[in-house]
């Protein structure tokens, strides 16, 4: 199980770590240009920053602590924050009439690293 946590958590982390980046990094206007990402319209460019700032905190939380065992704790909650962020992306979708099936596979992937780092 100790393994398949691990192979869960470095793929989660790369792609919150991808998506954070774009979003923190990228205006709000070439985000909205890109046909996968015209929710970005529905925000403020603080917001979106906001968002993938978080998602990139996600993604050091998912790994480091656990790594390193300085607060070990804190990867099953950074696995649960980005699983509130990813259903809060699926009822942005759905609200939208876009595809919601992504951001629910990766809340899923993130609960089950929360579930199963917390026992």
């Amino acid at each position: 199980m100790n393994i398949a946590l691990w192979i869960v958590q470095g793929l989660l982390a790369l792609v919150m770590l991808g998506a954070g980046t774009m979003k923190a990094a990228s205006p709000k206007t070439k985000l909205v240009a890109n046909p996968h990402m015209a929710w970005a319209s529905d925000f403020s460019a603080g917001q979106i920053k906001m968002i993938g700032l978080a998602e990139i905190a996600g993604a050091v939380g998912l790994l480091a602590p656990w790594a390193t065992h300085i607060l070990p704790v804190l990867t099953p909650v950074a696995a649960a924050c980005l699983a509130v962020i990813m259903l809060g992306a699926v009822r942005t979708h759905l609200v939208r009439k876009e595809p919601w099936a992504p951001p629910l596979v990766l809340a899923a992937l993130c609960a089950f690293v929360a579930i199963g780092r917390m026992i």
